[in-house]
């Protein structure tokens, strides 16, 4: 039987990899419950980073993705699928984005990883992917902003409140020493659980408008459901790192077409960017071609130099990519086994 997943970089405290200690013919669960307590960010960023790299050396793929509006309430569903062929993860995560469940005390986005055995297809397992999802979504703008920020980066901008904001924030801090925090979000009156954060991470935050936060930030983050562009090209200041965490379905949009247009651009994976992605405005203009997007994974395996010089504006296109969530789920069900804490049934 083959393992889940190598775990993609998770370490137990002694140092070593968890090895794969599924009972024969049973099927795992490690239910939402459980995932806070499981899987740290330093995991997902590991996990991630290692996806990365994998999918560079076109050792991974991702199917294509499915996700539509399903004509009740107001919800976006799909799933998107892949198989790491070094770590020998192979699943789908469902799932999709329901607005009213805000008025429910439920998360918006709401997701399910399943993988299964790469050697005779049988579902191994099956794992929450809500806080997964906002993890593994944070550590790819962390490994974008390790890769292709300025070193010298000292002002944070956020743009964007909602239930995601937070884990990105935390990540971000994590890669630069950030000084100051400047934030914008359409209703500023969410502003304030950003806000939150920043006084437990000890760093100033302000409330600002978008000219200010483009003219003084050294690295945005959007995380937004815009349909509509919010940044535009003149208000952003040379040696600027975006990192584009919002944009995952056909039409929606954060950033200004010349905006895209005019930064040296990365991606997760080309395919997604100029479809689902940020790069589809600026794509479908013709003011970019998929030649012009580089996969971060270049970066991280040393194909690629990243950013050029102090004053080059890169952007990070994150679709976000099933291999991702296979990764941290593969992650989540090996420290589980380890623990013991994994329920495990007859299937």
């Amino acid at each position: 039987m083959a393992c889940l997943g190598s775990g993609q970089g998770v370490l137990t405290k002694e140092g070593h990899r968890p090895s794969c200690n599924q009972s024969e013919g049973k099927m795992i669960i490690v239910p939402e419950s459980q995932i806070p307590a499981l899987v740290t960010s330093a995991d997902c960023f590991v996990a991630v980073e290692d996806v990365f790299a994998s999918m560079s050396k076109q050792s991974a793929y991702n199917f294509p993705v499915i996700r539509e509006a399903i004509g009740h309430a107001d919800a976006l569903y799909g799933f998107k699928s892949g198989f790491d062929r070094e770590s020998l993860a192979l699943g789908l995560k469902s799932g999709g984005f329901w607005p009213n469940n805000i008025h429910k005390g439920l998360a918006n986005h709401q997701s399910t990883v399943f993988l299964f055995d790469a050697d005779t297809g049988k579902c191994r397992a099956i794992v929450g992917g809500n806080l997964l999802t906002a993890l593994r979504t944070a550590a790819a703008s962390a490994v974008s902003i390790k890769y292709l920020a300025r070193q010298d980066a000292k002002v944070l901008g956020m743009i964007g409140a909602g239930h995601q904001s937070t884990y990105q924030l935390r990540a971000a801090v994590e890669q630069r020493p950030f000084e100051k925090v400047l934030a914008w979000n359409f209703h500023p009156e969410m502003l304030s659980r950003l806000e939150d954060v920043a006084k437990e991470l000890e760093l100033p935050f302000e409330t600002v408008d978008l000219d200010r936060l483009g003219a003084e930030a050294d690295v945005i983050i959007s995380i937004t459901s815009s349909f509509a562009p919010i940044l535009k090209a003149s208000q952003v200041r040379p040696g600027t790192h975006l990192a584009c965490m919002g944009t995952d379905t056909k039409g929606k949009q954060e950033m200004d077409a010349d905006l895209v247009a005019g930064a040296t651009v990365f991606a997760d994976e080309v395919a997604q960017a100029v479809t689902i992605g940020e790069c589809q405005h600026a794509f479908e203009k013709g003011l970019i071609t998929r030649d012009d997007i580089i996969e971060l994974g270049a970066v991280i395996t040393g194909r690629h130099p990243g950013r050029s010089s102090p004053e080059e504006i890169t952007l990070f296109d994150g679709t976000g990519v099933a291999l991702q969530d296979l990764a941290v789920a593969s992650a989540a069900v090996e420290l589980a086994l380890s623990r013991g804490t994994a329920i495990e049934v007859d299937f």
